[in-house]
């Protein structure tokens, strides 16, 4: 269910599943919002919870929970790195405190499948223009694209507890706008979604113990979509070494993750989704292990689909990525490297 949200913002970036748009900005601009470590998978020291366990759970006092589409971010960050073939190169450029200008050039692959059922790989290449404005209550993000897409993304904070976020983008054919309304609470936090397409959307998730949270959501796609509409559930626990989830939703998917922290530096991942209308199954594992200079993902999935992904940082302001991906089955192999220039 979290997926349909998902799809719905998809061409505005590489962000990924709940991207507010700092997965756009260079890395000097996500100082402060940088992705939760296998360190602090909670936010939690263990001193507070080894007291938090020897106490009766004061539910006048529960934590604020995640927001319902960053229920699987671990998982994510873990089983679904940033996989690319080809070269690529990025250059960040931060002009003073809150203006960014970015530039990324790739060389890759176009795929194109042909009637044998291989794949026919046609080279391409792009550029990428980016301009990012951060505030201590706002932020801009526009990029531009030479194949023809214009994406951009504003999010406001009206106070502590509201926000506002407007999403769009445009390509030769399509084009979409989203708008999301987060609020949030102690111990809850909810958002309110309405889409170009007649797209609506709310969910809601709430703070049941100190570990353990539930929430639901649900959607309506107007006429011109089909008329479809749907509900999900959905419950995550996490403590100091293991965040475990599961969502079901009447569109007929089913989705379990399973986190567990090994050491402080390294976590172990999994996930099983399961259609019912399909009946269709799939399933990975995988491992994100960090260093003081590097981070090293890789991932299996029961396609035989086998991933790795290096970050390696050579100096300030100096990255290296090499990113593989081996399809035993369709035998559509995609290797690549790249090189982050810029803070």
């Amino acid at each position: 269910m979290g997926a349909s949200f998902a799809k719905m913002e998809a061409p505005l970036g590489a962000g990924g599943p709940a991207d507010d748009g700092s997965s756009l900005l260079p890395p000097a601009a996500r100082a402060g919002m940088t992705e939760p470590t296998t360190s602090d998978m909670n936010g939690n020291n263990s001193e507070t919870n080894k007291e938090t366990n020897n106490r009766t759970t004061d539910f006048g006092n529960l934590p604020l929970p995640c927001k319902y589409e960053n229920l699987q971010t671990e998982m994510l960050m873990s089983l679904k790195a940033d996989f690319f073939e080809g070269a690529r190169f990025d250059y960040n450029k931060q002009l003073n405190q809150k203006f960014f200008l970015s530039h990324g050039f790739s060389m890759t692959n176009a795929e194109i499948p042909a009637a044998s059922g291989h794949i026919i790989k046609i080279p391409s290449s792009s550029y990428e223009f980016g301009a990012n404005v951060v505030d201590s209550n706002y932020m801009l993000v526009g990029r531009v694209f030479t194949d023809g897409r214009v994406s951009g993304r504003v999010k406001y904070d009206a106070t502590e507890n509201l926000s506002f976020r407007v999403q769009t983008s445009k390509e030769r054919e399509y084009s979409q706008m989203m708008l999301d309304v987060d609020a949030k609470g102690l111990d809850w936090q909810a958002q309110m979604k309405c889409g170009s397409g007649e797209f609506y959307g709310v969910n809601y998730i709430q703070s049941v113990t100190e570990r353990v949270a539930l929430g639901g959501e649900g959607f309506y796609l107007g006429a011109n979509q089909g008329g479809k509409s749907g509900v999900g559930f959905a419950a995550r626990y996490n403590d100091d070494d293991v965040i475990a989830t599961a969502q079901v939703a009447t569109t007929g998917m089913c989705s379990l993750t399973y986190c567990q922290k090994v050491g402080e530096k390294a976590m172990l991942a999994s996930d099983f989704s399961w259609n019912w209308n399909h009946r269709q199954a799939s399933g990975s594992v995988g491992y994100d292990y960090v260093l003081r200079q590097c981070r090293l993902r890789g991932s299996i999935d029961n396609q035989g689909v086998v991933g790795m992904f290096l970050e390696e940082r050579l100096s300030m302001g100096l990255n290296l990525i090499f990113s593989a991906q081996i399809d035993h089955a369709s035998k559509n192999h995609k290797f690549g490297y790249g090189m982050t220039v810029g803070e």
